[in-house]
């Protein structure tokens, strides 16, 4: 227990955990800044000299804002790893920051299926003159050729899915201290991870309707390539866990970064299924008008 005693201001030990002074959170508010301020003047044509100042600065934002997060990041192991500041105590106050950010990203897709179901059971709705005209009346709309869920979709469900075991594995391996099992599910878990990615950028390559081609198409791509962004931020994050497996940083009692890393994908996982019974089963098959 002495190696999980930290020392506050007061110079008496205790088991919380008091962060160093750092930079990151200025240079991470100023690369957020000049993302954003980038952005705006792109999505504005901003010139200057002919120069499209909002390109260079949103790319520039971009790189700084990635930069940042891995820096930062890189310290915050150095804590837990090389310092033991990541006790038992602090790491409560971990889990329920990991928790609470998962819980805000279920409300964004709570927003994207609230969309689609309007949209899908409200087809012909009077006041909704603009949907009408558009769908036909009916879901999905007339003339739009659609997703067959068990084809393409169904498979990429079993890909996730199967990562989702690999994640569990993993899991499992770490607590009984089997090392070398967790590197090989984690990186069987990152491969299913960036093969469940492709097939979706084949599947959208052979998407017979584009992201502006009405309201079905902007709530498919909305929720679907959301998804599919988190999926992309999963596996980066069980990436980097696999990389600190290799390093043996994670033991039976001592594992929170991989934990975070699993609750999320699992969280992605769950999420999946729902879009494919929602949005590639039910809204694909259901042919009746609102």
């Amino acid at each position: 227990m002495a190696d999980h005693i930290q020392y506050g201001s007061t110079g008496k030990p205790h088991p919380y955990h008091i962060v160093r002074p750092s930079v990151w959170p200025l240079v991470g508010s100023m690369a957020a800044g000049i993302l954003a301020v980038g952005m705006v003047l792109f999505m504005h044509n901003v010139e200057f000299a002919a120069i499209n100042i909002g390109a260079k600065g949103a790319v520039i934002g971009l790189l700084a804002v990635l930069a940042t997060m891995f820096f930062w990041w890189r310290d915050v192991i150095h804590e837990s790893v090389v310092e033991k500041a990541h006790t038992p105590i602090a790491e409560i106050g971990m889990r329920y920051g990991m928790a609470l950010f998962i819980a805000s990203e279920v409300m964004f897709f709570v927003a994207f299926f609230w969309a689609f179901f309007d949209a899908s059971l409200f087809t012909g709705e009077a006041i909704q003159f603009l949907r009408v005209e558009h769908t036909g009346g009916v879901w999905p709309p007339e003339g739009l050729d659609v997703f067959a869920a068990f084809d393409l979709p169904l498979l990429m469900t079993m890909i996730l899915l199967l990562s989702g075991c690999t994640v569990t594995w993993a899991h499992h391996a770490i607590l009984e201290g089997h090392n070398k099992e967790a590197v090989t599910a984690l990186g069987l878990s990152v491969f299913l991870g960036a093969f469940f990615l492709c097939f979706q950028v084949y599947e959208y390559n052979h998407a017979a309707f584009g992201f502006a081609d009405g309201i079905y198409a902007s709530t498919f791509y909305m929720a679907t390539g959301f998804h599919g962004f988190h999926v992309f931020v999963g596996t980066v994050f069980l990436a980097v866990c696999w990389f600190r497996a290799m390093k043996n940083h994670f033991s039976p009692d001592k594992h929170f970064g991989f934990e975070a890393a699993a609750w999320y994908w699992h969280f992605v996982d769950v999420v999946w299924l729902f879009l494919f019974v929602a949005i590639y089963w039910w809204g694909n098959d259901i042919g009746v008008s609102g």
